[in-house]
């Protein structure tokens, strides 16, 4: 166990004196926020590590406060300790409403469950927004016309710019202009999610749950239903999204007594469904195009899917010529084809063969008579047998896979590597060839090798659907058997 992790263990038994807690590593989200989860007296908890963003861990646990004591579903804060970074909550399990999408596709229980969710997002933004403290804010107390300016600036730089399209700057700040003042019509403010998507909604005894709010802040209510609605990943049925922002204004009315006009306020929603799809295009462009992170690069075709059929079928509210003619160079051919990658199908021949070794026993042989295939070096990376508590484990297991990518370079490494094979996956199955042999290799074979090729046999599988055999050579050799992906 690490120093900073003892830290955190004396500080539980603090807590609870006598009673030994063992933590388990949750997997990492897009942010620096570490996740655990530990058992205690018959219940589970959940322990989120952020040590260099106290005001963000204050934002969360004073919001959960003040949202608990109103009764809205959110989980509770049991314990904090401000000076290490960390606070503990009650644990809503591993089901996210995004989940229950993938198991169960656009069933009627699903309608459901984002039924539940408009009930419940509209007491979060009324009853929820009522009293609360927005001083708390890690970046601005409101979503206001600077705010708004900021998310339009974030998609044109992150996303425009990368793509390398011809724009007037003038022009097209000047429709940044009228669009920021025209969604400021909607002077009426409550508490704002600002990431309300299926991932952070978590759903416990079929009722739902929202988690990730310490980027909140005052702002309209259109954002937060725009958000959910028309979540890239999601891709809820047209019909859905109608249905159910009508179902959402009905409930949220109800929160404000009738004050609410349908027409001005679904009119402002279709603005500020905009603004959200090109915040979450800048998101993807940064995360995606400029850390090339593969979750977000193939999420950039679903965000285009939703902003061709808005522009198809919903008339923006104002006259925006110069980001209306962008839009549609982004939603050139030419363009979303860059982000629709080639896949494997039953007709593929390719195989990628991926081996771990030890260079004290010698690099591993090309099979397809190409003349060799990638060897990558994974000695220049921490090794994990230096420290004792790792020396009897692989890079199969959990301790070690944590030490890799929270302790050393390693996913920087393999970010490199990724891009690199990438290149030649893609062409080789155009080309219809036959096989590719990648090999890391590391002192004994036994950790950063054999995280390395299973991460690599992963990650071809998720963005290619390409088989893949993997074959650590070392711990073959102490029983292990080949795997395909």
């Amino acid at each position: 166990m690490q120093e900073g992790f003892k830290q955190i263990l004396d500080s539980l038994s603090r807590w609870q004196p006598g009673h030994a807690i063992a933590l388990e590593s949750i997997q990492q989200s897009g942010s620096n926020r570490q996740y655990f989860r530990f058992s205690h007296a018959d219940k589970t908890y959940v322990l989120t590590h952020n040590p260099l963003n106290l005001p963000e861990n204050k934002a969360f646990i004073e919001f959960t406060q003040h949202f608990s004591a109103r009764g809205i579903h959110v989980p509770s804060i049991v314990y904090s300790d401000e000076q290490l970074g960390f606070y503990v909550q009650t644990d809503l399990g591993n089901n996210s409403l995004f989940d229950y999408v993938k198991k169960e596709g656009f069933s009627e229980h699903v309608f459901s469950l984002y039924k539940k969710t408009c009930d419940a997002l509209a007491k979060l933004q009324v009853a929820g927004g009522e009293g609360l403290d927005y001083s708390n804010c890690i970046a601005t107390r409101s979503f206001d016309k600077q705010a708004i300016y900021s998310d339009l600036l974030y998609f044109l730089y992150y996303f425009v710019r990368a793509l390398d399209l011809p724009y007037d700057k003038n022009l097209l700040l000047n429709d940044f202009e009228m669009l920021s003042n025209y969604l400021m019509q909607e002077e009426k403010q409550y508490f704002m999610h600002r990431d309300c998507q299926s991932r952070n909604i978590m759903v416990v005894n079929d009722d739902t749950f929202f988690i990730d709010y310490q980027g909140g802040m005052q702002g309209a209510l259109q954002y937060d239903i725009a958000s959910l609605l028309w979540q890239a990943r999601a891709q809820l049925p047209y019909q859905w999204r109608e249905e159910l922002v009508e179902y959402y204004f009905e409930q949220v009315n109800l929160q404000l007594k009738g004050q609410l006009d349908k027409k001005e306020f679904l009119d402002n929603y279709d603005g500020f469904v905009l603004i959200r799809m090109l915040q979450t295009l800048g998101a993807y462009g940064f995360r995606g195009l400029f850390e090339r992170k593969q979750h977000f690069l193939s999420s950039i075709p679903f965000a285009l899917k939703n902003l061709k059929w808005f522009l198809d079928n919903k008339e923006i509210p104002l006259r925006l010529p110069a980001l209306q003619k962008l839009l549609h160079a982004i939603l050139d051919e030419s363009v979303t084809k860059k982000f629709e990658p080639i896949t494997a199908n039953e007709d593929s021949k390719l195989v990628v063969h991926i081996n771990s070794f030890s260079y004290k026993k010698g690099v591993p042989q090309d099979l397809f008579g190409n003349g060799g295939g990638y060897v990558f070096d994974c000695r220049g990376i921490l090794n994990p047998g230096r420290i004792e508590e790792y020396k009897t484990q692989t890079g199969r297991d959990k301790p070690v896979q944590e030490f890799l990518l929270q302790k050393t370079n390693m996913p920087a490494f393999l970010q490199h590597i990724f891009g690199t094979i990438d290149i030649s996956v893609e062409d080789y199955l155009k080309r219809d060839f036959v096989g590719l042999t990648v090999s890391f290799g590391c002192t004994g074979g036994q950790h950063r090798s054999v995280f390395a090729a299973d991460s690599l046999a992963l990650h071809l599988q998720e963005k290619y659907k390409v088989k893949t055999v993997v074959c650590h050579i070392e711990q073959e050799a102490k029983g292990w058997i080949n795997e395909t992906y």
